[in-house]
């Protein structure tokens, strides 16, 4: 429930828009218990008030059993725009941030799944965005939620648009100890999990400190970091560079297969 509402927020609030209105609509297969859609339903009722949207409008559907697998949710909204992506105007120089650990959605959601018992608990980061709104007109040029295909490939899709080459230092990426351990474990590269409550980032040098002190004031996002910056480099445009740690340079590219089947 909360994660199809905070969806919907967060791609509003990265397209530079406050969260105003929301449709929901419902399709659920025949035979869910009444016990599991209240508990959805009321996780979104609490998760729409505490971002002051309003749902306005929506659709019920019930359909026979086995044509569903339980309940499908679909959510949009519409908002007051207050910024504008401006990737056009990215130059070197420009810092790149993200808004706290990665990665920890997609790996709660694979552990739960397949049930995997790990000592260290892994927890969605899942959450609204909604303190980012402010930073559209403190230096920020560009934001995206980083959602499917994780932060390398939003990192991919951002150099693709930018007309400069993005190079991301891997010791400044902030990490869970307990994804550390687990993904070490599993043999998954944290950087293609998902998250539903991070953000990437880019902003004015010249801000760049200003902002993360802000973010660091928001309960959402005190592990925030600056993890990169633009670079001036010709040949390389619409390259992301992981620098490791022994020094050596990583081409970022995106996603190709899903790492587990798609929930949002």
């Amino acid at each position: 429930g909360s994660l199809s509402v905070n969806g919907t927020v967060n791609d509003l609030v990265v397209s530079g828009a406050r969260p105003e209105f929301m449709s929901l609509a419902l399709i659920i297969e025949e035979g869910l218990e009444m016990v599991t859609l209240d508990r959805i339903l009321l996780s979104i009722k609490k998760t729409a008030a505490r971002n002051k949207v309003t749902i306005v409008t929506g659709d019920t559907k019930v359909v026979p059993r086995g044509q569903a697998d339980k309940i499908y949710i679909n959510t949009a909204g519409v908002g007051r725009l207050v910024g504008r992506p401006h990737p056009e105007k990215i130059k070197p120089g420009d810092r790149i941030m993200v808004t706290g650990t990665v990665g920890e959605h997609g790996l709660a959601i694979m552990l739960t799944r397949n049930d995997f018992r790990m000592s260290s608990r892994v927890r969605s980061d899942c959450a609204p965005l909604l303190f980012l709104l402010p930073l559209w007109k403190k230096g920020a040029l560009w934001m995206r939620d980083i959602t499917r295909g994780g932060l390398a490939t939003v990192l991919s899709e951002l150099a693709d648009r930018a007309r400069y080459p993005l190079l991301v230092e891997e010791e400044k990426i902030p990490l869970s100890r307990s994804l550390k351990g687990a993904v070490e474990i599993l043999g998954i590269d944290p950087l293609y999990l998902a998250c539903e409550g991070r953000a990437l980032l880019v902003v004015k040098e010249a801000e760049a400190q200003k902002v993360l002190s802000f973010l660091k004031k928001q309960p959402g996002s005190r592990q925030a970091a600056i993890i990169g910056r633009v670079q001036d480099q010709t040949g390389r445009q619409g390259e992301a560079l992981l620098q490791t740690p022994g020094g050596g340079l990583r081409l970022l590219e995106p996603l190709t297969s899903e790492l587990l089947p798609r929930i949002c």
